[in-house]
């Protein structure tokens, strides 16, 4: 994975915290933007955890500049699968929203406790883990009437979302109410396999990312609502 932040000590405590987990590894860091798309150009990481105030280029320019190179990128390669998670703080609405509509799959507070950094890690490389760690619910639901303001892409999105089947409506607010795959199926007895069809068809009429895009777009049309 990768680190950006423009503070050396901070990226050298996630470092240490990260890199002495079995399953995880930091192959790049950077001190802003411009360094970020600079080293993954030459090193791919699976996920970044991406600061957001940095001089030069910021962590949401950085964020939607990376993401439209991974959607450029060749289809099921590395590059196109990374993921972006944004440190942030409740008290940047303007900031988290702007991470919000670049893409960043999930959110944690520069405060986060060390167990739950690495969860949101894990949580977000697995595409078909359950949605959000606390901090990415607790922050869609604070940014949530910003989300819902009227605009052409709402609009989009709620066409989208009209277009859903039946079945595909039921995982869709499952999904958006943070249901694993797993519990999904149990619930609607259906197979695991099948579940993982229909987030498929989900994820490609809603023409999200990852589990947290389709997350956001609940919030958008109103399927989710605050504290629901």
């Amino acid at each position: 994975m990768a680190l950006v932040d423009d503070q050396r000590l901070v990226r050298s405590g996630f470092s240490m915290l990260i890199n002495s987990q079995p399953d995880l590894q930091v192959v790049v860091e950077a001190g802003n933007g411009i360094e970020a798309i600079q080293a993954l150009n030459a090193t791919v990481a699976d996920v970044v955890l991406m600061d957001v105030r940095m001089p030069g280029m910021d962590g949401i320019e950085a964020t939607a500049r990376l993401l439209e190179q991974a959607a450029a990128a060749p289809a099921g390669s590395r590059r196109a699968d990374i993921k972006i998670v944004v440190l942030t703080t409740f008290d940047l609405d303007e900031y988290a929203l702007a991470a919000i509509h670049a893409g960043a799959s999930g959110f944690l507070l520069k405060d986060a406790p060390p167990e739950e950094l690495l969860n949101a890690i894990r949580t977000v490389h697995r595409g078909d883990a359950v949605v959000a760690p606390s901090t990415t619910r607790r922050l869609l639901d604070h940014v949530a009437p910003l989300l819902r303001t009227q605009g052409p892409e709402q609009a989009r999105h709620s066409a989208a979302v009209e277009r859903l089947t039946a079945r595909e409506r039921q995982v869709f607010e499952l999904i958006a109410q943070g249901q694993s795959n797993p519990e999904i199926a149990s619930g609607l007895f259906l197979s695991e396999a099948t579940v993982k069809t229909h987030v498929g068809h989900i994820l490609a009429k809603l023409n999200a990312r990852d589990r947290v895009q389709i997350v956001v777009i609940a919030y958008e049309t109103g399927v989710v609502t605050p504290g629901a």
